[in-house]
């Protein structure tokens, strides 16, 4: 279960700017007929970076020094709008992949759809947001180290204080964070218990 524990990520990051941006933006809805999630990556934000790209400028994702990020930086409300977990499904495949997420706030689906997929997505003040976008856009190659243990971003001989619900911290730093693996963990104990259940013994033995 070591692998699946989320203590501490230290990586590059990205900085996407503006509030409320919705899971449209993150990936556009004509993606959502796909059939599996392999391939939503290069379409992360297709749409705002192809309309920047018309009028001359670059998208964070498009510009090349922040190609290696895996950490996003973000403001308020980010993820909110539809349900759809393919936005959290194409971060995690934008290039080398969003393994963390911190913003002002998160919308809860698109929170709970990181969780599921081990994305923690913390939140700091609107200050503590400026201060690692804006040394992160002073420096590309800088690293930062988001800590679910001390709860703190390190970068530069600098912290800012973070926070999230501690139920979903608990679950990351522990590894228990995947459904999936949880049920197949305890398949001997689901067993048990739907032995016990007369729905599941074509009530042959109900009393």
């Amino acid at each position: 279960m070591s692998d699946l524990k989320r203590e501490r990520i230290s990586a590059k990051a990205v900085t996407v700017g503006g509030s409320d941006i919705d899971t449209d933006r993150i990936i556009p809805a004509r993606y959502l007929k796909c059939v599996t999630f392999e391939g939503l990556g290069e379409h992360a934000f297709e749409d705002d970076r192809s309309q920047l790209k018309q009028s001359g400028a670059l998208h964070p994702f498009d510009i090349h020094e922040f190609a290696q990020a895996q950490i996003l930086f973000v403001c308020k409300n980010f993820g909110c709008g539809s349900s759809r977990e393919h936005a959290p499904q194409a971060l995690m495949r934008w290039n080398k992949g969003i393994r963390a997420i911190v913003g002002v706030s998160f919308a809860e689906i698109f929170f709970g759809n990181c969780l599921t997929l081990g994305i923690p997505c913390v939140t700091a003040d609107e200050q503590s947001i400026k201060e690692l976008a804006c040394a992160n856009r002073a420096d590309p190659d800088l690293e930062f180290c988001v800590d679910l243990k001390q709860m703190k971003v390190f970068f530069a001989a600098r912290e800012v204080a973070i926070s999230m619900p501690e139920s979903a911290r608990e679950a990351l730093i522990t590894g228990r964070w995947d459904p999936t693996v949880e049920l197949l963990k305890s398949k001997d104990h689901i067993a048990a218990s739907a032995a016990r259940l007369p729905y599941f013994r074509g009530w042959s033995s109900a009393t």
